[in-house]
């Protein structure tokens, strides 16, 4: 749970959806925030092989991917569903075969690597995958057996017996396997793919990728069920000229270059590392994407302990791009005068996220909206504020920041799992579906919000006074009574943007506090109250379970 920025002992949906990838554009633009914070790492999505995936990777290859693995129906770990290893996916050899082509016909195959996995067992495995178009090959399951598993499927248990997928110290003594076990088995299957090779006559597996011409069915079986077999559409060859690459060789454009990151990295680096605070002032545009993501893994790289706070201070005037302030890291603050778009704040990192309207603005922040769709996903720590609305799934799996908004769209924190949200106005429906941890204080002005929230996860509570909710029992959410939480807030709220409607709801704040409501996952409130009677009756320090 704490790898996952979540709870101990709280439940969690995995695989987790993913909520910021709903089109091949929004794939792109993951790509473009991951090789953005990481330039010199390589992105790889996995397919699943059925009907149509060539048509999904020519996609995902023009989305700018690095690597496309080509999944068949055959794998899958132990903790899979027995549903889905019976009935999803389709052999990995028509999968790939799909891919191939249509990467070939389409002009993109140079670009991407191509991984086939799902149950490859033998050098026989390989060398027809190469035919097939494969650049790379995914082993899981034969090499686990060559270690010692057999194959109980209870690698979700903790419960494995011979050890493997357990952190159980008893079951863990009984792992016999060693690295020359599995250095073995793979010597087996190199020797048996380089003697196919030289009865094929081919001296390099380069030179082996995409020659699905040197495939056949076997002939010599006769059987009533193999009768009408048509196997042409997967020995095909493109018909593309020969110019057109047919396996790996030269990498994606991704355009980190001409990003303003590189700018800003100018700027910000120099004064850093002489141990100066940085403060900028420049515009933001929206055909910059990811800005700050970049900064961030650059100067997590030269400070790994990051810096403290408020050692960059950036202030932008205009419109953020897509993925503004993504991954922002600890030390660096970026506030907008303006507006932005969506995926703002995407896995914030410990950094601080700031929209605020223009001097100019006229309107109420509160019915106007700010930042777009999907804002502050997966943010893990850090504070984020914004003096307006956002779109819809705001805070969807947020885990570890805090942030301050002034109303927001369907879906907001959807599957939560650790952080404070506060709304300082309407909220669209669908909200807290799925939420498991943190907690959310929602002003409820027209007394409609319960019928708005999905209330299957969470309880609606009263906000109450600090010595109400001291002599309740109440538990507390980071160590601090939820007023004191409120108030922190709302003046941090006023500091960083000047909003009008936190200055209202401050000023009346008796009236004010009991028109709020807070948002309480009951799994998160029964992890609190066990925190809180293993600390009763151990008294030693135990770290909190989420960080604000």
């Amino acid at each position: 749970g704490r790898l996952r920025h979540s709870v101990p002992g709280v439940g969690l949906i995995s695989p987790p959806p993913h909520h910021d990838i709903y089109s091949i554009e929004d794939l792109a633009q993951l790509i473009h925030d991951l090789k953005s914070v990481n330039p010199q790492a390589e992105v790889s999505v996995k397919l699943v092989s059925e009907v149509g995936v060539g048509t999904v990777a020519a996609g995902v290859a023009k989305a700018k991917a690095d690597h496309i693995v080509i999944a068949g129906h055959d794998g899958g770990t132990g903790a899979a569903p027995w549903s889905s290893i019976k009935h999803a996916g389709s052999p990995w050899e028509l999968g790939l075969a799909e891919t191939q082509q249509t990467l070939v016909l389409n002009r993109l195959r140079g670009r991407v690597r191509v991984q086939v996995d799902g149950q490859l067992k033998t050098g026989r495995d390989v060398v027809i995958g190469a035919m097939l178009g494969a650049d790379e090959f995914g082993f899981a399951t034969a090499p686990l057996v060559a270690s010692g598993c057999i194959m109980m499927r209870k690698c979700h248990l903790n419960t494995c017996p011979v050890g493997i997928a357990t952190q159980d110290p008893v079951l863990r003594q009984r792992f016999t396997g060693t690295p020359e076990h599995v250095v073995n088995f793979f010597f087996f299957i190199a020797e048996e793919a380089r003697q196919i090779m030289a009865q094929l006559g081919v001296r390099r597996m380069d030179d082996l990728v995409g020659r699905a011409d040197l495939l056949n069915h076997r002939p010599g079986i006769q059987h009533w069920k193999a009768r009408g077999l048509d196997f042409s559409r997967i020995f095909a060859l493109p018909t593309a000229p020969a110019e057109v690459a047919r396996r790996h060789q030269s990498g994606q454009e991704h355009g980190l270059e001409k990003a303003l990151d590189m700018q800003l990295l100018a700027r910000v680096r120099p004064a850093l590392v002489k141990g100066g605070r940085v403060v900028l002032n420049t515009i933001a545009r929206n055909i910059d994407r990811s800005v700050g993501a970049m900064l961030s893994g650059a100067l997590l790289h030269k400070f790994p302990n990051g810096l403290t706070d408020g050692r960059v201070h950036i202030e932008f005037t205009g419109t953020g791009g897509q993925s503004f302030g993504a991954f922002l890291t600890r030390g660096i603050t970026f506030r907008v005068t303006g507006e932005a778009n969506d995926y703002a704040g995407k896995g914030l990192s410990g950094g601080r996220l700031v929209i605020r309207p223009n001097a100019d603005f006229r309107g109420e922040a509160q019915d106007n909206i700010i930042v777009g769709n999907t804002v502050l996903y997966g943010a893990t720590s850090g504070e984020a504020f914004f003096c307006g609305v956002a779109g819809e799934r705001f805070a969807v799996r947020l885990s570890g920041a805090s942030t301050v908004v002034e109303g927001v769209g369907d879906h907001g924190c959807e599957y939560m799992t650790g952080g404070t949200v506060l709304v300082l106005g309407r909220t669209g429906r669908n909200f807290a579906a799925g939420m498991s941890g943190g907690i959310a204080f929602v002003y409820d002005e027209d007394g409609q919000f319960a019928q708005r929230c999905d209330t299957a996860q969470v309880a609606l509570d009263p906000v109450l006074a600090t010595g109400e909710q001291h002599a309740a029992g109440v538990p507390l959410h980071n160590n601090e009574a939820d007023e004191a939480a409120l108030l922190r807030l709302l003046k941090a709220h006023i500091e960083w943007t000047g909003s009008v409607r936190a200055h209202a709801l401050l000023d009346n704040w008796p009236r004010t506090r009991q028109r709020f409501i807070k948002v309480f996952p009951h799994e998160y409130r029964r992890a609190l109250i066990r925190q809180q009677a293993h600390t009763a009756s151990n008294p030693v320090s135990i770290p909190p379970l989420c960080a604000a």
